[in-house]
């Protein structure tokens, strides 16, 4: 159950003024059917959620509890800096031509690709020997902070994003640190 709780607010919180997220938005102001583009944000978040879950404990077999430790905190660590850095420009995808559900499927699932999310669940995974509770909280921690986005699309410009992408940023670098020290038996 840890797994589960722990993936879901990491994955949550690494959405924050993350691309999706802005994506997400951009999207629901797009198509007047919203309701297609969560269906599509839920059904993007639960194919990348099984594939970091699947790729995760395919590694966590083959290496070390120790390395597994440092594999989990340097998840948490290189998600802490991604939202500290610069970040480009999302494209809006206004040349895709293939409806409201499709275009945020694979919209989505373009930027979840290896992002910091699916790391998360990864790492998670692997180190719990389990795919479907890091599965399960990574997919929907994921849809509980793009979901916002595709709700409050017009208000999100005025949301201190960047302020909350750098505290939070701040605080999973430095618990990820924390982590990867402990793993080398630092501190």
């Amino acid at each position: 159950m840890e797994a589960f709780v722990t993936t879901l607010l990491l994955t949550a919180i690494v959405q924050t003024g993350d691309r999706s997220q802005l994506l997400c938005a951009a999207l629901a102001m797009r198509f007047e059917r919203t309701g297609q583009v969560v269906a599509a944000v839920i059904a993007a978040s639960a194919a990348g959620a099984a594939l970091g879950a699947l790729g995760g404990v395919v590694v966590g077999d083959w290496i070390s509890r120790d390395a597994l430790a440092l594999f989990y905190a340097l998840s948490l660590l290189f998600a802490g800096l991604g939202m500290l850095a610069w970040r480009r420009r999302v494209d809006l995808l206004l040349g895709w031509r293939i409806g409201p559900f499709l275009t945020a499927l694979l919209g989505v699932m373009i930027l979840q690709l290896g992002d910091k999310g699916q790391f998360i669940i990864a790492a998670t995974a692997a180190r719990t020997h389990d795919p479907l509770w890091p599965m399960l909280g990574g997919a929907i921690g994921t849809v509980i902070g793009l979901l916002p986005a595709i709700i409050w699309q017009h208000e999100l410009a005025h949301w201190p994003l960047r302020a909350l992408r750098i505290g939070a940023g701040g605080v999973i670098t430095a618990l990820g640190a924390f982590l990867a020290l402990a793993a080398f038996g630092l501190v």
